[in-house]
C-alpha cells in the first residue's frame, strides 16, 4: 500500500526557517529584549527603546518580525516591536474603556 501521508521519510532538517537568527543583531541579549519578572515603569520603557535601537540597525529585522507574527511570540522585542505593538498590528488599537 502506498504512502498517502508522506509519512515514510520525515522532511529532514529545515535550517534554511532559521538560518536569519545567526545574523540577528540581538543574539545573546535576552536581558534587553525580555522582561525580567516584576519589572515596572519607566525601566521597562527605557529597556524597550534600548532593544528597539538594536533592532533598528539589525540586517534580519523584517524576518525577525515575520517571525514574531506568524508564531505568535507572546513577549519581548521582535523584529523592532513589543508584544503589544504586535497584538496591534494584528488586531488593531485596543477600544478605549469609559469609567
Amino acid at each position: 500500500m502506498p504512502d498517502l501521508l508522506g509519512t515514510a521519510r520525515p522532511p529532514g532538517a529545515q535550517t534554511w526557517r532559521w538560518d536569519w537568527q545567526l545574523y540577528a543583531r540581538c543574539r545573546g541579549r535576552d536581558d534587553l529584549f525580555f522582561h525580567p519578572h516584576g519589572e515596572r515603569e519607566p525601566v521597562r520603557s527605557e529597556r524597550e527603546t534600548a532593544a528597539k535601537q538594536v533592532c533598528a540597525s539589525c540586517p534580519v529585522r523584517r524576518e525577525c518580525l515575520e517571525h514574531a507574527l506568524e508564531s505568535q511570540e507572546p513577549y519581548g522585542v521582535w523584529g523592532g516591536l513589543t508584544e503589544d505593538e504586535r497584538q496591534e498590528l494584528v488586531h488593531g488599537p485596543r477600544p478605549v474603556r469609559k469609567r
